[in-house]
Formats: C-alpha cells, sequence, structure tokens
C-alpha cells in the first residue's frame, strides 16, 4: 500500500531519521516530496538488485557454484518440440504433451532458433 493512499484514509506517516511527517492535509508540496522520495527508494533497490545480479555473476559464476537454471527437457526433447513446431503443429498441444506453458515453448524455440535441426527419419 502507498504512502499516499494511506494518508488519504487519515494515517500520519512519520520518517523519523529525515525529521518530516505526512499527514491527511497534506500539501501539494507535501505530496511532492512523498513522491519523490518514493521515487529515489525504487532507483536505490533497483540499483541494490543489479548490482547482487552481478556479485553473482562475477564470483560464484567464476567458481562454478552458479550455473543459473537448469532446462527442464532433454537435448532430444528440445529437438521433438523444435520439429513439432517446425511441422505446423499448434503451441498449446505441444506444450500440453511437454507439461511445459505456451510462452516456455516459445522460450525454447527462441533459444535453439539458430541450432540446425537434424533431418526427420521417414
Amino acid at each position: 500500500m502507498s504512502i499516499q493512499i494511506l494518508i488519504k484514509k487519515g494515517v500520519k506517516v512519520e520518517f523519523v531519521k529525515e525529521n518530516l511527517s505526512f499527514s491527511g492535509e497534506a500539501s501539494p508540496m507535501s505530496m511532492l516530496l512523498i513522491s519523490v522520495m518514493g521515487s529515489f527508494a525504487e532507483f536505490e533497490r533497483s540499483t541494490i538488485r543489479e548490482r547482487q545480479r552481478e556479485g553473482i555473476e562475477i564470483f560464484l559464476k567464476k567458481e562454478g557454484k552458479f550455473k543459473g537454471r537448469q532446462e527442464s527437457l532433454t537435448p532430444s526433447q528440445i529437438i521433438t518440440l523444435r520439429q513439432r513446431a517446425a511441422a505446423g503443429e499448434s503451441k498449446t498441444s505441444i506444450a500440453k504433451d511437454f507439461k511445459l506453458s505456451r510462452n516456455a515453448v516459445y522460450e525454447y524455440l527462441a533459444r535453439h532458433a539458430k541450432e540446425p535441426l537434424p533431418e526427420q527419419k521417414l
């Protein structure tokens, strides 16, 4: 729930460290200040997450401890999925057979699009 909703409901919000307080009779200037503070908080959280992601990539991947999410299909299943899609079968039926979401089928197709498909034996 946002601070602005709380203020509109009559809740008094105080930021002790910054020595700021906002109540139901907030002025346009105080509402601007709340918006700016919220934007900075979102920016800071995004920066923290980005640094965390970079740390995982740099340290853990170098040590081989973090490899990311493993694919749920085997290489032969991926080939079958791609062949069925290339033959014009609906993505929904393919997803159902492999117990995947349709989005996952599209992701597999995009991720492996540049790989050549083996020729099918008749």
